[in-house]
């Protein structure tokens, strides 16, 4: 078993929901959200903390990703719907809403928000929506839907009836999704079709008896790291499904990993529960670094049409 301890956070910021981390190799930058208080930041880690600037909007968003067909413009999972948005902006219009008629009618508009995402190597783009604890009160029922984007513009529902959709990545091979909706404490996978974006065979991959299992990010060896909401930890899991690392986290609620070269980047978010984990609110929602000596998986752009 591999231990790895962090002591301080790289960014101190106080986010109340740091999530969605997502790094650019191309400009070597390091982007995020916080959720809760509808910012997007971004850090040139060529210069490090020192440049972290942020974004603010309207609208909360979960998940973003690059697209192939702009430079100035990034893809994101958003309150409502999947859109786009300017660069060193807060522009951003939607090009796909979640919901239909029947459920805009309930409130889903209101109740709903995107969480976590990813894009396929085909240019897809998966993005989960889920009850919005800020309009919820943190009451979280099982009425989350994971959606796909294709490359033509067409929607689907993949999952429906999950509650926290969360991380989401595909194995080298291409022919495995692994999927957490992290209050059954477990990553799922699938058998997937990379041809036409099918998902089958739903089965449990790995259970987390110590915390929830939140954001992950897979290594070029094939392994998950996955950030562990409620257990100060990151670990990393096998392809056997066997925990063979672990991050120590200085605050209790790790939210997502990143790969930047050979180091992950960890979000977290504030803690609700700070009063009975005091020494957890010292750095909640900032952002950490640590140095695991294995770089990344390659990450796809979104081939979404803008």
């Amino acid at each position: 078993m591999q231990k790895f301890k962090i002591t301080q956070p790289f960014l101190d910021l106080k986010c109340g929901l740091s999530e969605g981390p997502f790094y650019e190799q191309s400009t070597n930058t390091l982007r995020f959200i916080d959720i809760a208080k509808r910012h997007t930041w971004w850090v040139d880690l060529n210069v490090g903390p020192s440049s972290a600037k942020k974004f603010g909007y309207d609208i909360s968003f979960g998940v973003t990703a690059n697209l192939a067909s702009s430079k100035d413009s990034f893809l994101f999972g958003g309150k409502h719907g999947v859109g786009i948005a300017k660069r060193n902006s807060n522009e951003y219009r939607y090009i796909q809403r979640f919901w239909n008629d029947a459920e805009t009618s309930k409130g889903y508009e209101n109740i709903m928000r995107a969480n976590d995402g990813g894009v396929d190597s085909q240019g897809r783009f998966w993005v989960g929506a889920m009850n919005d604890p800020a309009v919820t009160n943190g009451k979280f029922d099982p009425v989350g839907t994971l959606f796909r984007l294709d490359i033509d513009g067409s929607f689907h529902r993949m999952l429906e009836n999950v509650t926290i959709p969360n991380g989401i990545s595909w194995s080298l091979d291409d022919k495995t999704m692994y999927w957490t909706d992290t209050p059954t404490g477990n990553i799922y996978a699938f058998d997937f079709d990379a041809s036409t974006g099918n998902i089958t065979n739903q089965r449990v991959f790995w259970h987390s008896d110590e915390g929830g299992p939140d954001g992950h990010a897979m290594d070029e060896e094939g392994n998950l790291w996955v950030a562990l909401w409620g257990a100060w930890k990151v670990v990393k899991v096998s392809p056997k499904g066997k925990v063979t690392a672990e991050i120590e986290v200085p605050t209790r609620c790790p939210t997502a990993v990143a790969f930047a070269d050979e180091d992950v980047y960890i979000t977290s978010e504030e803690d609700p529960e700070v009063d009975k984990y005091p020494e957890s609110g010292k750095w909640h929602g900032g952002v950490f670094k640590c140095h695991v000596g294995v770089r990344g998986r390659k990450l796809f752009d979104a081939q979404i049409p803008c």
